[in-house]
């Protein structure tokens, strides 16, 4: 059991990003359970300690990127607090805030990860785990841009449920996740300017993010048969 326990210890220590892509999966199976509570319930307390969990695992996998640890700490900290203090307060000056440093710390994130991703021409387990936990910190951080936008521009989704209601982070989770992926199921629309200002990037980033992992994959396969000839 101990040599067991042991080899899985190891395996989590030597492919952070596997762990970090795992627990965002398993974050949006739980918002599942919570989204309907409201903002200030005990669930959605629960999973903001479970998103402080996200952010100390992105920060591990960042440890071994080129992306300076101390930098994601000095963001990270503020998200932190202001996770509980939004849920604590309610107020939309306060979640504006944590809004915007989430998008900042999300930001650094992505940016580490692309990164640890491109940093040699040598493709370990970890960094083919890193594709799909940068694609899931993408979706993230435009969910948080996406409920920024709300923040300064209410009304700037809407849904074929609750047309004038303002949109849960679940929604808008969704619509992050349908935008990066291309697949435009258009339960979540946006109907402001600026809303659909945002979600044109996030398409154009999707595409632009899935273009550079195929090439970099031809790339090195292409290096790879060049070497053994």
């Amino acid at each position: 059991m101990q040599t067991r326990l042991r080899g899985t210890l190891d395996w989590a220590k030597a492919n952070p990003s596997a762990i970090l892509l795992l627990a965002q999966l398993l974050g949006i199976v739980l918002y599942a359970f919570v989204d309907e509570a409201g903002v200030r319930s005990i669930g959605r307390l629960v999973l903001s300690l479970f998103g402080m969990v996200v952010v100390a695992l992105a920060l591990a996998v960042l440890r071994e990127s080129p992306i300076y640890t101390w930098l994601g700490v000095m963001i990270g900290i503020p998200a932190v607090i202001l996770t509980f203090v939004e849920w604590g307060t309610g107020d939309p000056g306060w979640s504006l805030a944590s809004s915007l440093v989430h998008v900042a710390f999300y930001a650094y994130t992505l940016i580490g990860l692309l990164s640890y991703m491109f940093a040699d021409d040598q493709v370990t387990a970890d960094e083919v785990w890193s594709i799909g936990a940068t694609f899931t910190v993408a979706v993230w951080l435009w969910a948080y841009a996406y409920s920024t936008v709300q923040l300064i521009a209410p009304g700037s989704f809407t849904a074929a449920i609750d047309v004038d209601a303002p949109r849960t982070w679940l929604e808008l989770l969704f619509l992050s996740t349908t935008t990066m992926t291309s697949t435009g199921l258009s339960d979540v629309i946006p109907v402001k300017p600026l809303a659909r200002s945002v979600v044109m990037i996030q398409q154009i980033a999707g595409m632009l993010y899935l273009a550079v992992v195929v090439a970099r994959i031809v790339g090195l396969t292409l290096n790879r048969s060049r070497r053994q000839s």
